[in-house]
């Protein structure tokens, strides 16, 4: 029931006016505030879409540390209403990453979203999955039980992985 209440009642993630309303974002800035942050390279929208960005993370701990990660975030038309989905494209041996490059982050659920999150921090909440592994957080069980049981094996997996697909790490000073 909304009635004269106004939107304090709407369900979260629902959309004021219906399906075909969409929000004013302020892509510009978030753009240029990902550009700015040191955790990630290349930030730019992709194929002109500017609801689709890519760009390259940068870990700082081991076993990733050595390569960077292509990633992708897509925003909904009702962004910042409704999460974006960051998606990474570099394959990764993570438990937290299946093999699609699908992402466990509980940031970008309808439940834990919040309209005022900026597209930075879910950048940030990303690298920070991607440099603590958190065998709580999973997509794959195999990989998160490894890591628990066996984490030698599991960072050695990880390190091969790693050099056999990431990227090279961008030079800081360019």
């Amino acid at each position: 029931m909304e009635g004269s209440l106004g939107t304090h009642l709407r369900p979260k993630g629902r959309v004021p006016n219906g399906p075909g309303h969409t929000c004013p974002t302020p892509f510009p800035q978030e753009l240029e505030e990902a550009r700015r942050w040191e955790g990630a390279r290349d930030v730019r929208p992709l194929d002109g879409n500017v609801r689709r960005w890519g760009g390259l993370l940068l870990p700082n701990n081991p076993p990733y540390n050595t390569g960077a990660f292509r990633f992708e975030l897509t925003f909904s038309p009702h962004h910042p209403l409704e999460p974006p989905c960051a998606t990474l494209r570099t394959p990764i041996y993570h438990p937290s990453v299946d093999i699609e490059g699908h992402v466990c982050q509980p940031l970008t659920t309808h439940v834990h979203w919040e309209p005022t999150t900026r597209a930075v921090q879910v950048l940030q909440d990303l690298l920070l999955q991607l440099d603590s592994p958190d065998p709580q957080r999973v997509l794959r069980p195999d990989v998160a039980r490894e890591l628990q049981e066996r984490p030698e094996e599991f960072r050695r997996r990880a390190e091969e992985h790693t050099r056999l697909h990431a990227e090279p790490r961008p030079d800081p000073h360019t």
